[in-house]
């Protein structure tokens, strides 16, 4: 199958988690065998229009990003790729209608994959982002919800998760560095806080926890360690791959989840397949809560106190270090379900 990934914006360009979807995605069709182009604005020296990555084929629609400009270009390169199916990042949103108005000359069929609602967008543009694909991969319920309120149909909607690497986890070995664990990009919806308020209400415990992940709000956080003086029982550990946070998730008993915006909660879910005790605390715009409802060794919370309380009864679980449950989210099986959303689309084309 030849697959043309559209995003003016890449990881290249910036590191959001809807780049890192697009990466991951085009990296596990082109490891599944499938011929994967990603059409983007250029990110690498010369003057060559194509560069491979990762197996990967990038492909220049504009010098460098600009939305306009992309909008009116991508047909074009979208021409001559001629790809069996088209998928397209949500943002920018117009770049979603430019590219389903090339699909129909070309009769290809648009797969919209929406991460979230980016505040650069308009809402008219979402609106029309959100009706013109024949189908938009979302990665949680949370974001079905969403792009339902702006138009798309129910039956358009397709629910495709984060994928995680379940041969890791097994495999990975077990690193006791700490018994409570954050991780996410500390960016400023990352909340890390109110993580560290929960902490403090702990000071006569017995505890160390680690902190994984980097960005913006680091230094502010490490203060914040400081002031509330548990700064010598909390380390930093700065951003780490998955091959060195998985031993430490397995080594650790509590994973705490207190992002105030989170589409799809991926370290959370490394988290739980690692065996973790996962606490959240409830926001209105995380989906994390859909991971950990109805599980025995997940809870919710509403705030640092509650969550200090959990922290302490999570001690009534064994450790564990794997949990098969969340298997199926294994990126075998992720792939598989991107490949049955484009095969589906191919299909019911074919019928207009």
């Amino acid at each position: 199958m030849r697959v043309a990934l559209v995003s003016m914006y890449t990881t290249h360009h910036e590191e959001t988690g809807a780049t890192r979807r697009t990466r991951r995605t085009a990296e596990l069709l082109s490891d599944r065998g499938h011929e994967v182009v990603v059409l983007c604005s250029q990110w690498w020296d010369g003057e060559v229009p194509e560069f491979e990555h990762q197996n990967v084929t990038y492909r220049r629609v504009t010098e460098s990003p600009s939305v306009g400009a992309f909008a009116s270009k991508v047909p074009f390169v979208l021409r001559d790729v001629a790809p069996d199916v088209i998928q397209v990042a949500s943002y920018p949103p117009s770049h979603v209608s430019a590219v389903k108005t090339a699909a129909r000359f070309l009769r290809t069929p648009v797969v919209a994959d929406w991460w979230n609602r980016d505040d650069r967008g308009g809402n008219r543009a979402y609106r029309r982002a959100a009706k013109s694909p024949d189908a938009v991969v979302v990665p949680s319920e949370m974001i079905r919800t969403q792009v339902r309120e702006l138009g798309a149909s129910a039956d358009a909607t397709r629910l495709v998760p984060e994928p995680l690497n379940m041969g890791l986890v097994r495999d990975a070995p077990v690193k006791e560095v700490a018994d409570v664990v954050y991780a996410r990009d500390l960016d400023e919806h990352a909340n890390v806080e109110s993580f560290l308020l929960a902490l403090a209400e702990l000071r006569d415990k017995d505890w160390n926890a680690v902190v994984i992940g980097d960005g913006p709000e680091r230094g502010t956080a490490e203060q914040t360690a400081r002031d509330l003086r548990i700064d010598d029982r909390v380390e930093f550990l700065g951003e780490l791959p998955a091959e060195k946070a998985v031993p430490i998730m397995k080594g650790a008993h509590v994973f705490a989840q207190t992002a105030t915006v989170e589409p799809f909660a991926t370290n959370l879910l490394w988290a739980l397949a690692c065996g973790c005790v996962c606490i959240v605390e409830y926001q209105a715009r995380s989906s994390a809560h859909e991971l950990v409802e109805g599980r025995e060794r997940g809870s919710l919370v509403t705030n640092p106190q509650e969550l200090a309380d959990e922290i302490v009864a999570a001690r009534r679980f064994d450790h564990e270090t794997v949990d098969d449950d969340f298997s199926h989210y294994d990126f075998r099986t992720v792939v598989d379900q991107f490949e049955d959303v484009y095969q589906t689309e191919i299909d019911d084309y074919g019928f207009f």
